[in-house]
């Protein structure tokens, strides 16, 4: 382990942490990196190839709705480092993606994103998640902030390895912070679509679409909405034709 490598654990280290779980240790990785980065929030996804897909970790609540945007619109940096397997450096979010990504680049200006750095969170050609790092000035990485980010990756990275390897060695079941029941209960949300596509007959992309969009519409997360459709309280009609 080299010099910079022990100072980026040590920041991490000295985050304020409450439970110790994953959530916790990702939230302080997030945390850390923000100060060590000069940026003005970051946030970590898990996305899998299983279809996991969602905010894990976050530096702050307005990084963490700007990381849920994109999952809310399907569309972003987070998903494209995680389809491409490699980052995507945005350095002037007005210039370079509001072609790339109309509607999240515009929602994610208009609450102070200037800037967005993702890193895919991988090992061999396993993937895991993403690490998105936000400022709120326009302007590249230095070639040390990119070293220390890719250093961050990495981190969040062995905590997510650690702890599938917990839970998979559990006597008791899976820890209630691991990584299958990320963002909320991810169960829930693929029993609300499932629902949904019998209501609007239609499909299960046609039912991820319509929740997406009444979740953004109605300024709620993914979970709340997944909730109140298992629960009874919402549900879609299907189009008129």
């Amino acid at each position: 382990m080299d010099d910079r490598t022990r100072m980026i654990r040590g920041l991490i280290a000295a985050q304020p942490a409450h439970t110790g779980g994953l959530v916790d240790r990702l939230r302080c990785v997030c945390q850390a990196a923000t100060g060590a980065l000069s940026a003005s929030g970051t946030g970590i996804s898990v996305l899998t190839d299983d279809g996991t897909r969602g905010v894990y970790a976050a530096s702050d609540p307005l990084s963490e709705h700007v990381e849920e945007l994109q999952f809310l619109l399907g569309e972003g940096p987070c998903l494209d480092a995680f389809e491409r397997r490699r980052p995507v450096l945005i350095a002037d979010l007005a210039e370079e993606a509001m072609s790339r990504w109309p509607i999240y680049a515009s929602e994610a200006h208009d609450r102070g994103v200037r800037a967005v750095f993702a890193f895919p969170l991988q090992v061999g050609a396993a993937r895991l998640g993403v690490l998105d790092v936000f400022r709120d000035r326009a302007g590249r990485l230095s070639e040390q902030h990119l070293a220390d980010a890719l250093c961050f990756a990495d981190v969040a990275v062995e905590a997510l390895l650690d702890r599938q390897s917990d839970d998979t060695s559990a006597t008791d079941g899976p820890a209630p912070d691991s990584v299958t029941d990320a963002i909320g209960n991810r169960a829930e949300l693929f029993q609300a679509q499932g629902m949904v596509m019998v209501q609007i007959r239609g499909s299960i992309a046609d039912a991820a679409a319509r929740i997406r969009a009444y979740a953004y519409a109605e300024n709620r997360s993914l979970g709340e909405v997944a909730h109140a459709i298992v629960a009874g309280d919402l549900r879609f009609e299907a189009d008129r034709r």
